[in-house]
């Protein structure tokens, strides 16, 4: 247990101060070079509307690029929409994975202090031949009608 709290304070005092020094640098270098992007594009915009008022007029460079920039803004609502479920699955799963971890974490943590009390073994397989009981009864239940599988059963 010692060990784990010396690792544990070495890691918080040093390495996480120079972990969030390098990613706040990292950031901002970031942030400075998406900002001289976004100039550049601004400008390459620009010359491209030059070009086409010059071609083709003024006014109809303005509304060739201002119905452009609608179509390109309507496309990436559309995008966001049709990949929000996806989206939103991997959320689910992901959430799950995490609690699933964290179960097993505590109950790893657990198990030593139940194995040396007085209740031992028999408070660990009561919850345990609980959930299996559980496991086994959802997976032999059949939906109804009305159930998640929309009443039609294979």
């Amino acid at each position: 247990m010692g060990l784990l709290a010396s690792l544990v304070s070495g890691l918080a005092s040093g390495e996480t101060v120079a972990a969030m020094r390098r990613a706040r640098t990292a950031a901002i270098v970031y942030a400075l070079a998406a900002l001289a992007a976004l100039c550049g594009l601004g400008f390459l915009i620009g010359a491209g509307y030059i070009w086409a008022a010059g071609r083709y007029g003024p006014l109809a460079a303005a509304l060739g690029f201002g119905v452009g920039f609608l179509i390109i803004a309507g496309l990436i609502v559309l995008i966001y929409r049709f990949s929000a479920s996806s989206r939103a699955r991997r959320r689910a799963e992901r959430r799950k994975a995490d609690m699933t971890a964290i179960g097993v974490t505590a109950a790893l943590a657990a198990l030593p202090a139940l194995l040396k009390g007085k209740g031992g073994l028999g408070a660990i397989l009561g919850p345990a031949v609980a959930l299996a009981a559980y496991a086994i009864y959802r997976e032999n239940v059949k939906p109804g009608p009305g159930g998640p599988a929309g009443g039609d059963p294979d």
